[in-house]
């Protein structure tokens, strides 16, 4: 995949898209083989549930707020400014326990087949039902956990 030089602008997505998953706004900003990135906003109190990205690395540059992050088995806080580094192969979740909306910027590389995965679960309501697919496209889902259980 190559791409055209070009301003995406702040609330606008590639092709118009601005997916729901389970609950969080993701509006893709540039896809290409080496790098997918996006805007997402998480309302109060959603999550990405811990998983693992075999094949990616995974960044999220907090823009506005905070999160709670459980990562290789420890539970980190971020706040705005910060950003947070997932190395491929190491578990991780999100956890907006903020009391307000979050914003941020994320991006993996490879791009693998997220794209793809976030295109199939787009609307999907039940999280069993994307924990199953997610094998499909190079991410694993782990057993529930939450966040503040560890602070």
């Amino acid at each position: 995949m190559s791409f055209e030089p070009r301003i995406t602008r702040k609330s606008e997505g590639l092709d118009g898209a601005h997916w729901n998953i389970l609950g969080q706004v993701y509006t893709p900003k540039q896809i290409t083989e080496e790098c997918f990135s996006w805007h997402a906003t998480f309302p109060i109190e959603t999550f990405v549930p811990p998983h693992i990205h075999p094949t990616q690395d995974e960044y999220v540059l907090l823009l506005d707020g905070a999160l709670d992050i459980v990562i290789g088995g420890k539970t980190e806080h971020a706040a705005t400014g910060d950003l947070i580094c997932m190395p491929r192969g190491v578990a991780h979740g999100l956890f907006n326990n903020s009391g307000r909306d979050v914003r941020c910027f994320f991006w993996v590389t490879p791009t693998g087949k997220l794209v793809d995965l976030f295109r199939r679960i787009h609307n999907m309501a039940r999280p069993d039902e994307v924990v199953a697919l997610s094998p499909e496209y190079e991410v694993e889902f782990l057993p529930p956990v939450r966040a503040d259980a560890q602070l």
